[in-house]
């Protein structure tokens, strides 16, 4: 071959390398095209490990066969200023990974790094038997698959057309039309990931192994979400000395029972967790809160504990912040929730977003249009009055 010819081909190759990218890059900013703001990552170092987890027999294999059950895959990402006391730990909620934290479905930036551009270490974990914290086939139990695009869109990012609570309508900042066939849902809907059915088996993993986690990296600020939310709780209760403070957005809930959705069953024995807490006086069985209903209506069924309340004596040496949005389902009943926790002696934050003048927003705020001003103006605002910035 001539150099002549040499260069031509290497002259064709660039240009289709070329063209590609611009394909590429063209498609992408086709899917983003609702997206207004781009902020730049925040510089950082990125590694993961794993933790936690029992060695089990391995099923039909021989006896001396042993398989890895129940640990969960962490990431770390360290800003290259730090410049907070104690890392936050990201746990993501039903159906997501921790991807979910990272930027949002339109490509904005998430929460883990604009809370690295404050100056925290971050953790995020996958729940036990999720994403990439492995599902053992024959030693964990099953996974759900509800989370049809139907389930998706009537509950979370087009709960407008559905209006399956009173506040359904109030909904405005998903970034798209929030259904099937819109880039950005779908963008979002691949994300979507089986878990565990049972929360009581996901709370007892998730303890086991985030108790692991705590006592491997010391001190943390939690943050959960929705179906996660119900970790906090035995986690603080394991180790108050490790949960420096715990922030919860729209946490599983409301106590004792389901609400809103049909059909409304007994749930969560210990009032907002599947699995047992440590409580004043102590109880010898979850019966021993003896449960009494409030107030009822068609959506929510209001249930506490009898009063005297016994009292949280772990969970009450940590500072909790719990943030509802406007139009999401958990603003029928996190009132509740925050009720029950605070008569059993917890401090709690309750923030309900128009309060603050933030509106329109749903279940999953941290991806929505506005999850950076909720981020800064709501979130950091209560970190900075709880803990202070060091050098």
């Amino acid at each position: 071959m001539s150099i002549k010819t040499l260069q031509l081909s290497m002259t064709i190759s660039l240009i289709t390398i070329l063209c590609l990218y611009t394909v590429i890059r063209t498609s992408a900013a086709d899917i983003f095209s609702n997206n207004a703001q781009r902020t730049p990552d925040v510089l950082h170092r990125r590694s993961y490990f794993y933790i936690g987890g029992s060695y089990l027999p391995a099923v039909n294999e021989p006896t001396d066969s042993s398989i890895l059950s129940g640990q969960i895959y962490v990431e770390r990402l360290v800003p290259t200023k730090v410049n907070r006391k104690y890392p936050i730990v990201m746990i993501p909620g039903n159906g997501m990974t921790g991807t979910g934290f990272l930027n949002t479905p339109d490509g904005r930036m998430g929460w883990a790094n604009y809370f690295m551009s404050q100056g925290y270490e971050i953790f995020i974990v996958d729940q036990p038997s999720r994403g990439r914290s492995p599902w053992q086939q024959e030693i964990d139990g099953p996974q759900s698959t509800k989370l049809t695009t139907l389930f998706v869109e009537q509950r979370f990012t087009a709960t407008q057309r559905f209006n399956l609570w009173p506040q359904a309508g109030l909904f405005t900042q998903w970034p798209g039309n929030g259904s099937r066939g819109d880039p950005i849902f779908d963008n979002f809907y691949r994300s979507i990931v089986p878990g565990l059915v049972s929360n009581e088996e996901a709370s007892q993993k998730m303890q086991k192994a985030g108790v692991a986690l705590l006592d491997k990296i010391g001190p943390v600020i939690l943050l959960t979400h929705s179906q996660s939310g119900q970790y906090g709780w035995p986690l603080a209760d394991a180790r108050p000395e490790l949960v420096k403070a715990i922030i919860t957005i729209e946490p599983m809930g409301p106590p004792f029972i389901e609400a809103v959705f049909a059909p409304s069953l007994a749930a969560r024995p210990y009032g907002l967790s599947e699995i047992p807490l440590s409580f004043y006086p102590p109880i010898q069985s979850a019966s021993d809160l003896q449960p009494v209903v409030r107030s009822s209506d068609a959506y929510l069924t209001c249930i506490q504990q009898v009063a005297p309340a016994r009292k949280l004596i772990n969970v009450s040496k940590v500072p909790v912040l719990v943030i509802t949005s406007e139009s999401g389902y958990h603003s029928v009943y996190d009132a509740c929730s925050v009720e029950f926790l605070r008569s059993a002696g917890v401090t709690v934050g309750f923030i309900y977003l128009p309060d603050v003048g933030v509106h329109g927003n749903g279940h999953l705020m941290f991806m929505e249009k506005n999850s950076l001003d909720i981020a800064d103006k709501v979130v950091h605002k209560w970190l900075n009055s709880v803990f202070r910035a060091t050098v």
